[in-house]
């Protein structure tokens, strides 16, 4: 996978049957139909996913997307 594009590479492994084991932002907001403006309201809240911040890059890992889900999910029953 030398000398590709993350997308060519991403796209080799989605391919492959690989799925991804971390995400950026735009990613998770995407699998989850959040727009990235609400993403960093729920974040200013402490309600969004924990992440992991590499350099510059900050990302989100199945783990912690999981978490989320259902501690989001949990929060959801509590009202009801």
């Amino acid at each position: 996978m030398a000398n590709q594009t993350k997308a060519e590479t991403a796209a080799a492994l989605q391919a492959a049957g690989i799925p991804p084991k971390a995400f950026s932002i735009p990613q998770f907001c995407a699998r989850h139909a959040l727009s990235e403006g609400f993403y960093r309201k729920m974040r200013e809240r402490g309600l969004g996913p924990r992440e992991t911040r590499i350099l510059d890059r900050v990302i989100i890992t199945e783990e912690a997307e999981t978490e989320w889900r259902r501690e989001r999910e949990a929060a959801t029953a509590a009202v009801e």
